[in-house]
């Protein structure tokens, strides 16, 4: 089911379907061009404050995820009582802020401290674009809908260590986070003059202890959404490890050197073309039969990402196709699982979005710390967190489905009278 995309708020903005894909996209991809758009400075950042162990500089990018889970929590609450559009304002003035403090940091520490304000303050553009798209659409509409914005969204990872490189080739790496400064100015004009306010208004919830004691572990105790929020946890969890050891494993274990930002690119675009696919037959198959499928899937590649990381250790030409594959079965996993979990959620979109995005974030940027972190000159790592990952996964939608899988979804609107709330 899906309302109308144009209506205006009380100021008369109004936004069509293309305009609203690409600025939910552009808002989203933020949080996307701080995490991979810093992956080709890490060698000069660990140069720049004197950093010796190669596998401490990927905490550039850990610290920002795992801070980013935490602040997952704070905006969802806020959005649901004062308004989609305050929130994701407060949200774009503290990633330009936060980006200028980061070019000026003056140790490796206070770099980390700010890269970790960054990531909680800066959570809302990844939590509240998702109420504002739940706040129009639901079901496999609002799975079709997510997928379409993905793909404008993976056009960001798959740029962003080509735009790091090409801020390199110019200037110093505290460049790479103006740029990033400027980026979010250009789009938080963009938002002020185009998005309207989607929070019906009498849909706002007052933000007290016993609203969010009720909302935020709301998703904890249903058990339709449970199983899929820690599912993609873990798999996402699986693929941060492999972007938080990008750069040493194909930079350096594979001898990419240069050809990195490419290779790195080449594998997230899979993302977009899967993306594309989902979003053309999601609503014909539905969400949970294309999900299920892919999952399946992404276990058998990740066992054989296994065999690879064991007998062919050296070989690019066996990673390179192995995970530009399991990054494609991500795509018609991502925004489904994302659908299916937040269909129980009508009128508490903003207080679901971020319970659920908290639970996705936290665990699983501290699962790619964990695989970062174990990094040991060998693909090794990466691959059985893959296969470990996705078999968990695999129990845990089992989980949310009684032991059922491929099947039609019941009306979201009926969950609730018909399913166990745990």
């Amino acid at each position: 089911m899906s309302r109308a995309i144009s209506s205006s708020d009380s100021s008369g903005r109004t936004i069509g379907r293309a305009e609203f894909v690409t600025l939910m996209a552009a808002l989203m991809s933020l949080g996307a061009l701080a995490i991979d758009g810093m992956l080709p400075a890490l060698d000069e950042i660990a140069l720049s404050f004197g950093i010796e162990d190669p596998n401490r500089r990927q905490l550039v990018v850990g610290i920002y995820l795992l801070a980013s889970g935490f602040g997952c929590l704070v905006p969802g609450a806020f959005a649901d009582r004062f308004g989609r559009r305050p929130v994701i304002f407060v949200a774009l003035g503290f990633y330009i802020l936060t980006s200028l403090l980061c070019a000026a940091a003056p140790s490796y520490d206070a770099l980390l401290g700010l890269r970790a304000l960054q990531g909680f303050a800066t959570a809302g553009l990844g939590v509240v674009p998702v109420a504002v798209i739940r706040d129009r659409f639901e079901g496999d509409a609002m799975a079709r809908l997510l997928s379409t914005i993905f793909i404008v969204f993976m056009v960001v990872p798959v740029l962003a260590p080509s735009f790091g490189q090409g801020v390199l080739i110019f200037a110093e790496w505290p460049w790479v986070f103006v740029g990033m400064a400027l980026t979010a100015a250009c789009i938080a004009g963009w938002t002020y003059l185009r998005l309207p306010e989607t929070l019906d208004p009498d849909e706002r919830q007052p933000i007290d202890l016993k609203t969010v004691a009720h909302n935020l572990p709301l998703t904890l105790r249903t058990r339709e959404a449970v199983g899929y929020v820690l599912g993609s946890a873990l798999t996402f969890g699986a693929m941060f490890g492999y972007i938080n050891s990008a750069q040493q494993l194909v930079g350096e274990h594979f001898g990419a050197g240069d050809a990195f930002p490419l290779i790195f690119g080449a594998t997230a675009s899979t993302l977009m073309v899967s993306s594309f696919t989902n979003s053309r037959i999601v609503e014909r198959f539905g969400a949970r039969r294309v999900s299920h499928t892919a999952l399946c899937l992404f276990i058998a590649i990740s066992a054989l990402q296994v065999y690879a990381a064991l007998y062919q250790g050296r070989s690019l030409e066996w990673f390179v196709p192995l995970m530009s594959a399991n990054l494609c079965l991500l795509g018609f996993m991502g925004a489904n699982f994302g659908s299916i979990a937040m269909q129980p959620f009508e009128h508490a979109a903003g207080a679901a979005s971020s319970a659920q995005s908290f639970i996705r974030m936290l665990s699983g940027a501290g699962i790619g710390i964990l695989i970062g972190q174990a990094y040991d000159d060998s693909a090794r790592p990466l691959a059985f967190a893959l296969f470990t990952c996705s078999m968990a996964s695999l129990m845990l939608v089992l989980f949310s489905e009684r032991g059922r899988l491929f099947r039609r979804p019941y009306d979201a609107r009926k969950y609730l009278a018909t399913h166990d709330v745990l």
